[in-house]
């Protein structure tokens, strides 16, 4: 049973791999694209260029540490280099976190409206309170690589005055618990600005569901349409956070627990699915990502039907031709 198990997860996780680098490699080929045609790029396409690349970095980072710790179990690592991978794997993931909230972020100051004067002033600067936040999590960053490098030193001397200079297996299970413990409480941060941009939007469109009970526009204004398609951005992007976040939750108590082999190939999956499967719903929530992928699928239909002997010469012809821009 536990080897059909193992075999199910490791489906799970390349399949996962395969979706994520697809759908982050189609968000920034389409926007540096785009890009290269228009000469320009908006803020919204400059935070998901980037969180596509940091994420596609953070996939193959996935995919090398379960490679290297399924073929090469205990033999690739000692202190040092495990410090350096989990300090990239951080920051790497600590990028695409914030970038993600980021990105709420500015959904939030675009769609919402109070009449607060706090918030109007930072609705106007919404790019500049993006750059802020930016800034706030780079500093986050290197504090949080510099708890794992100070805390991971410590323990190193402490265990080799103890056990006599040698490092073993109870060693590196006490740095990776560390190392999940400190990014658990890391991610966290981010984790809880997106939940308050979530509960934010969903009082704005109460509010303005109720402004537009006494108007004879109805409730399906564009104003609540924008609403509608954020709220269902933000809370897919967010339970995709939270399992995420769980997930981390999970990884440390199966270290407490001697890494139980099963519960640490579930939260590897459930790890993996954000970077994986949030770039599907940035694609389907985004009006030009959605229409080029759509484009992609016609030409790929198109391209099919070329190849089938048994479709008329002229029927290929007109399909290659609605497929051209």
């Amino acid at each position: 049973m536990s080897g059909a198990l193992q075999k199910t997860f490791t489906v799970i996780l390349n399949v996962e791999f395969i979706t994520g680098n697809f759908g982050n490699g189609f968000i920034a080929v389409v926007n540096i694209m785009d890009l290269v045609k228009r000469r320009k790029i908006s803020s919204v396409d400059q935070i998901l260029t980037a969180l596509a690349i940091s994420r596609i970095v953070l996939l193959w980072l996935i995919l090398l540490n379960w490679w290297l710790s399924m073929f090469y179990p205990g033999r690739w690592i000692n202190e040092r280099m495990f410090v350096v991978i989990y300090s990239i794997w951080t920051a790497f993931n600590q990028f695409s976190l914030w970038l993600t909230t980021s990105l709420s972020i500015f959904f939030f100051f675009k769609i919402v409206n109070f009449s607060n004067t706090i918030f109007l002033y930072f609705k106007v600067r919404v790019k500049k309170v993006v750059t802020v936040t930016l800034i706030v999590s780079l500093f986050l960053l290197c504090l949080n690589i510099v708890i794992i490098n100070v805390s991971e030193n410590a323990l190193l001397t402490e265990y080799k005055v103890n056990m006599s200079y040698s490092l073993t297996l109870n060693k590196t299970q006490l740095s990776g618990l560390w190392f999940l413990f400190a990014n658990t409480m890391f991610a966290f941060i981010p984790f809880a600005v997106s939940l308050v941009t979530l509960l934010l939007l969903i009082f704005s469109l109460c509010k303005h569901l109720r402004k537009m009970q006494h108007s004879v526009q109805g409730c399906r204004d564009a104003s609540t349409t924008a609403h509608i398609r954020a709220l269902q951005t933000v809370i897919a992007s967010l339970l995709l956070y939270a399992i995420f976040f769980l997930s981390l939750v999970a990884n440390v108590w199966g270290s407490l627990l001697l890494e139980k082999k099963m519960l640490l190939l579930f939260t590897e999956a459930a790890r993996t699915a954000f970077p994986s499967v949030h770039p599907c719903v940035l694609i389907l929530g985004n009006t030009k990502l959605r229409k080029a992928f759509l484009s992609v699928l016609l030409w790929l239909r198109c391209r099919h039907k070329d190849r089938d002997p048994g479709v008329h010469g002229t029927k290929a012809y007109l399909c290659g031709s609605s497929c051209r821009p």
